[in-house]
C-alpha cells in the first residue's frame, strides 16, 4: 500500500502574501478604485452591461460592489484576466428564463459540449458573498426545458471559473442553478469556503466540478441537489473537500473519466474528511468508462487511459443513504449503451475509505466493479460502523476484478459476492 501525505489546510497555500482580517476574511491588498454596480430594477433591463462595465473599470487593483438589491442578468458575461480585485456581493444576481437565448448564446468552456452563462477568471481574486449574496439561476425553467436529457447542448453552467489562481470565493449562495453550478478549469490554489448550493431536482445540477486544476479546497460546503454533490474530474490534483454536508444528490464523485479514446488523464492526491451525507445515493463513488469507445462525448465514449490514485476519505457520517456507501464502476455510460465492462485500462489504486458511520437503506456496504484488463489494487475500507435504517447491522462487499479479492489484511474487508457486471451512470446496478 502506497500511503501519502496531503496537507488538509490547503487554505494556507491560497493566499501566500495575504492575511485574514478580524472576521477571518482575506485582504488581497489596497485598492485604487471602487465600482458600485447600479441595478436597473426591472426584469426588462439587462444588468449584464453595467456589470461588465464595472469589471472593465475596476477589474485590476480595484473593488466591485453589488448592492443589496436584485440584478437581472439577461445576457452572457465574460470577465477574465482579472488581477488583485475584491468583489463584494451583497445582493442577488438573477438569470433570465429566456432559455432559447441561453441555449444559443452560452459561452463554450472548451470541454465536451459544456458552456456557461458567466466565464470568470484571474489572479488574486477575493470574492465575498457575505453569507447572503446569491446567484439565482431560475432552475425551474431549465427543468421544464431540458431537465430530462443528459448534457443538453447549450444548457449553461451558472459560472465557470477558468485560469484562476491564488483566489478566495467565500460566503456565496447558489440557488436553482441552470445546470452545473460551477466548473473550475485550468486553475490552481483556490479556496472555496462557506458555499451553499440548493439546486432543482434535475440531471446535471452538480454542485461543483474540477478539471485540469491543482490545489483546490472546498471547505464548509452545503450542497442540496439530485446529481453529483462535488465531482472531481480529469487532471485534478491535490483537491481537498472538508467539513461539508451533502443532501439528496449522488454524493462525492470521482469522474467520470476515461471517456476520450487514447487520451491519458489522472486524478491524484485527493482528501475528503469530515463529510456528512443525508439521503444521498452514495457517500462517494468512482466512475470510469470502458476500454471500448461506444459513441462520442458527452454522453458516449470510452477507451481513455490514465489512473486515479492516492485518495483518502475519512470521518464520513451518513443518514439513510439510498445506495452503496462506496461504489466503483469501470463501466460508465450516459446513453444506456456501453462497451465490455472488463476492457478498461484505466488504473485505480491506493484508495482508502476509513471511519464511516451511520445508516443506509439496504445492503451492501460497497460495490467494487473494476476492469479485468487492469484490476484495482490497494483499495481499503476500514473502521466501518453502519446499520440499516431498520436497526440491523449493515453488511456485504461486492467485488469484481479486485486484486486480493478482499482480504482483511490487504483491503480491510472480505468480498462476499460479485458485482452485477452491468453498465451504469451513477455507480449502481
Amino acid at each position: 500500500m502506497q500511503f501519502f501525505k496531503i496537507a488538509l489546510g490547503f487554505s494556507a497555500l491560497v493566499f501566500a502574501s495575504a492575511t485574514p482580517d478580524r472576521n477571518g476574511h482575506w485582504d488581497s491588498g489596497p485598492k485604487a478604485k471602487t465600482c458600485v454596480v447600479k441595478a436597473g430594477n426591472s426584469t426588462l433591463i439587462d444588468d449584464a452591461p453595467a456589470i461588465l462595465d464595472a469589471f472593465d473599470k475596476c477589474g485590476h487593483n480595484g473593488k466591485i460592489v453589488f448592492l443589496n438589491t436584485t440584478y437581472h442578468v439577461n445576457s452572457v458575461m465574460n470577465t477574465t484576466g482579472l488581477k488583485n480585485v475584491d468583489i463584494d456581493l451583497r445582493g442577488t444576481l438573477v438569470w433570465s428564463t429566456n432559455t432559447s437565448y441561453w441555449l444559443n448564446n452560452s459561452l463554450p468552456v472548451g470541454y465536451q459540449n459544456q458552456s456557461s452563462a458567466w466565464i470568470f477568471g484571474g489572479d488574486n481574486i477575493n470574492f465575498q458573498g457575505n453569507g447572503y449574496g446569491r446567484f439565482d439561476g431560475n432552475g425551474a425553467a431549465w427543468v421544464s426545458c431540458c431537465g430530462g436529457k443528459s448534457n443538453y447542448p447549450g444548457r449553461p453552467h451558472a459560472i465557470t471559473i477558468i485560469n484562476t489562481h491564488n483566489s478566495l470565493f467565500e460566503g456565496i449562495t447558489f440557488w436553482k442553478s441552470q445546470m452545473w453550478t460551477m466548473a473550475i478549469i485550468y486553475s490552481s490554489h483556490i479556496l472555496m469556503q462557506d458555499i451553499t448550493v440548493n439546486n432543482a431536482l434535475s440531471r446535471n445540477t452538480d454542485g461543483a466540478n474540477t478539471l485540469f486544476s491543482d490545489h483546490i479546497t472546498f471547505n464548509r460546503w452545503s450542497v442540496t441537489g439530485s446529481d453529483d454533490s462535488i465531482a472531481i474530474k480529469a487532471n485534478s490534483t491535490n483537491i481537498a473537500v472538508t467539513n461539508s454536508n451533502f443532501y439528496n444528490g449522488l454524493g462525492l464523485a470521482f469522474g467520470s473519466i476515461g471517456q476520450y479514446k487514447d487520451v491519458f488523464e489522472t486524478i491524484e492526491n485527493i482528501t475528503a474528511t469530515n463529510i456528512t451525507c443525508d439521503k444521498t445515493l452514495h457517500a462517494a463513488y468512482i466512475k470510469t468508462w470502458t476500454g471500448q469507445q461506444v459513441g462520442y462525448p458527452p454522453n458516449g465514449g470510452g477507451g481513455g487511459l490514465g489512473y486515479i490514485k492516492n485518495v483518502l476519505m475519512s470521518d464520513i457520517r451518513v443518514t439513510a443513504l439510498r445506495g452503496f456507501p462506496f461504489s466503483i464502476t469501470q463501466c460508465t455510460t450516459f446513453s444506456g449503451v456501453a462497451g465490455d465492462c472488463n476492457t478498461s485500462l484505466f488504473q485505480l489504486s491506493d484508495i482508502i475509505l476509513t471511519n464511516i458511520s451511520g445508516t443506509i437503506t439496504s445492503n451492501p456496504i460497497a460495490a467494487i466493479q473494476c476492469s479485468a484488463a487492469a484490476p484495482c489494487h490497494d483499495i481499503v475500507i476500514k473502521n466501518v460502523e453502519l446499520d440499516l435504517v431498520n436497526g440491523t447491522e449493515a453488511s456485504g462487499y461486492l467485488c469484481s476484478a479486485l486484486r486480493g479479492n478482499g482480504t482483511l489484511g490487504e483491503n480491510g474487508f472480505v468480498c462476499t459476492g460479485s458485482t452485477c457486471g452491468k453498465s451504469s451512470a451513477t455507480g449502481s446496478c
